[in-house]
């Protein structure tokens, strides 16, 4: 019962998601609307509801590498789940629909592990990866490992460029939705549009 419960909840979710993204579109077809969503506990379902509502970017963070996913988020998420919900959204969204990622450095992760995660997310077809610092939000969350240098943000960002991620933002103030790239985000779909039509 619990089970049936919470595949309810996941779907509900999943149609607030998609509903809000086409009524926007409607009420404003030239907006461009980015979505940051949950997992969908991995229903293929969900990420293809939402995938196909209209949404210009599909956004699903990764939070983390590969190697500290257990110790840095809820127990029902991981890494594989979150990189198959990324490489679904990309299988069913429309053509010229950018995926996008984001991960928190300064949780005890290596470099190494950055960079290895950093491929397995790009060999997903994630178009877009943002870096950030982690900052412990209260003393009842796990500890700041690292502060991570300026330096070392640009070297990931360079990197991610190098690699193949049409965009990258990396720096310590960097969240998920940073703003610095809105407008080259905006063109890269003015532009991917253009060239379908």
């Amino acid at each position: 019962m619990l089970l049936k419960q919470l595949l309810l909840g996941v779907w509900i979710m999943c149609g607030h998601f998609a509903e809000t993204v086409q009524k926007l579109k409607t009420l404003k077809p030239t907006m461009l609307i980015e979505a940051l969503v949950p997992d969908f506990r991995g229903d293929a379902s969900c990420v293809e509801k939402v995938a196909k509502s209209g949404l210009d970017v599909f956004a699903h963070n990764i939070e983390t590498v590969e190697e500290l996913q257990s110790s840095v988020r809820d127990h029902r998420a991981n890494f594989k789940q979150s990189l198959d919900v990324l490489i679904k959204a990309k299988e069913y969204a429309p053509a010229g629909t950018l995926t996008k990622t984001s991960i928190m450095l300064g949780c005890g992760e290596t470099p190494d592990q950055v960079v290895s995660t950093m491929e397995k997310v790009r060999a997903a077809g994630v178009d877009m990866m943002t870096f950030g610092q982690y900052m412990r939000p209260s003393k009842r969350h796990m500890p700041v490992s690292e502060y991570i240098t300026p330096q070392a943000f640009e070297k990931y960002r360079l990197l991610g460029m190098e690699m193949g991620f049409r965009y990258v933002a990396s720096g310590p103030m960097v969240r998920s939705s940073y703003k610095a790239g809105e407008f080259y985000i905006k063109s890269m779909i003015e532009k991917d549009r253009a060239a379908s039509a």
